[in-house]
């Protein structure tokens, strides 16, 4: 270690190295422990934290820090080698936005971002989550979902949208159920679904307020994370830590252009 610099320095050729090199916090300005705060931070306080509650809470002047601290957090909640979802799954898709005038049919989206989820069944209780913005109600967009997030030979509950029946082409079993059956027998309809979803939109309004477009789906990681680690967020902490690091670096401009 380079006592001047704080620095690791190769005893050979004199080469220098951050500790922080290579990682999310690479050339940072801000101290590690506003880093580490600020995970600790993302990752225990239930409701979560907007860019302006942890402005406050790390005392940083200027919002936009703020901002590309939560942005560079939430990229690293996505661990690289994550598994498909397995056993029974629930697959639905719907719509993130406000209120617009004009619009027919539960599909039509006008400026809405259509999203999809994806629940395990665990009993009557949900396991892992899953979410991704979908570029439309298609076969093909809604297949690509359920392949980039389940198990191939998984069955998979889905609505009676006709788009859904490539699934079994797929490598699916696939268990179609209509709403109106749904809602006259016992079981709920795609109850784990729609609890996830109801539960990210209250999410989004109550901590976000918003969400754009651009970063919609850094939010909806967010909320996954979040999700599957509800049971022990303490163990969260680490995990985002240790995420932290198996990124690729990142700028704040990059995060803007990304999304432009």
């Amino acid at each position: 270690m380079h006592e001047r610099r704080r620095v690791w320095q190769c005893k050979r050729c004199g080469a220098q190295t951050s500790v922080t090199a290579g990682t999310l916090m690479h050339n940072t300005q801000t101290p590690l422990r506003l880093w580490f705060w600020a995970a600790y931070l993302v990752a225990t306080h239930h409701p979560g934290i907007s860019a302006v509650q942890l402005q406050r809470q790390l005392g940083i002047p200027r919002h936009e820090r703020a901002w590309m601290m939560l942005h560079k957090l939430r990229r690293a909640m996505v661990a690289p080698e994550r598994e498909p979802l397995g056993r029974e799954v629930e697959v639905d898709e719907f719509f993130l936005g406000g209120y617009e005038e004009g619009l027919k049919g539960g599909r039509a989206r006008g400026k809405k971002v259509m999203c999809g989820v994806a629940v395990e069944v665990r009993g009557r209780g949900s396991g892992r989550v899953r979410l991704a913005i979908l570029e439309n109600a298609s076969g093909r967009s809604l297949g690509e979902f359920v392949q980039a997030t389940t198990a191939p030979g998984v069955v998979v509950h889905t609505d009676g949208w006709p788009r859904y029946n490539g699934l079994a082409e797929l490598g699916y079993e696939h268990s179609p159920m209509s709403q109106s059956a749904g809602h006259a027998g016992e079981e709920p309809y795609l109850p784990r679904a729609h609890r996830a979803i109801s539960n990210l939109k209250a999410w989004l309004h109550g901590t976000h307020r918003r969400a754009s477009r651009e970063h919609l789906q850094a939010y909806l990681d967010e909320f996954v994370f979040r999700h599957n680690r509800r049971g022990n967020p303490h163990a969260a902490f680490q995990t985002l830590l240790g995420l932290s690091t198996r990124h690729e670096p990142v700028s704040y401009r990059q995060i803007i252009d990304e999304a432009a």
